[in-house]
């Protein structure tokens, strides 16, 4: 087994993981909820997205050979929340995570550390992967914590629903062992 290739393929699901929570969200959220916010100081479900679309742009074109922090992105302008329509921010949305996606998929573990750019300062690959995960899991945070507030009642749990652990961890046991025994055969 190779840790740098163990490595990318684990990043590459977390990432996915990540954006699942995203997807699930948004499509619980109506055209309304997409653009509401706390207040002036607070951003939309539209703005969160178009925030990450345009970060994962920048940052994943040309990954290894150019700076992060590309001269075409506009991040101020990305904090407006001028997106048109639930369906214009899913096309942001899915752009930034197929950049994110095909980048991951083309690297190489000899590449985790090489060093990248991002506004002028080094990193290696694998610091650049890790500083990304936590910033995309950061704002994914925010966005189900806003589709969770808005939904209320009506809000279909991504995780293991309160009063059900005991129940989700007897059935998880269970499956896994029934993939452990076939395994072992």
């Amino acid at each position: 087994m190779n840790l740098g290739n163990e490595y990318l393929k684990v990043v590459l699901e977390r990432f996915k993981s990540v954006k699942g929570l995203g997807d699930k969200t948004i499509s619980q959220l109506s055209e309304e909820d997409i653009h509401w916010n706390l207040n002036e100081a607070s951003n939309s479900v539209a703005v969160i997205a178009k925030h990450l679309g345009g970060n994962m742009v920048s940052r994943w074109s040309d990954f290894l050979i150019s700076d992060g922090e590309k001269s075409y992105r506009n991040r101020d302008q990305e904090f407006e929340d001028d997106i048109s329509s639930k369906q214009e921010l899913i096309t942001v949305w899915e752009k930034g995570w197929n950049t994110l996606f095909e980048t991951l998929n083309g690297l190489k573990d000899q590449d985790l550390l090489n060093s990248i750019y991002i506004r002028g300062e080094n990193h290696t690959v694998l610091e650049a992967i890790e500083r990304q995960m936590a910033h995309y899991a950061y704002h994914v945070g925010q966005i189900v914590y806003i589709g969770k507030q808005l939904k209320d009642e009506n809000w279909e749990s991504l995780s293991i629903p309160v009063g059900k652990s005991e129940e989700y961890l007897q059935q998880t046991l269970k499956r896994n062992q029934s993939c452990n025994k076939e395994t072992n055969k």
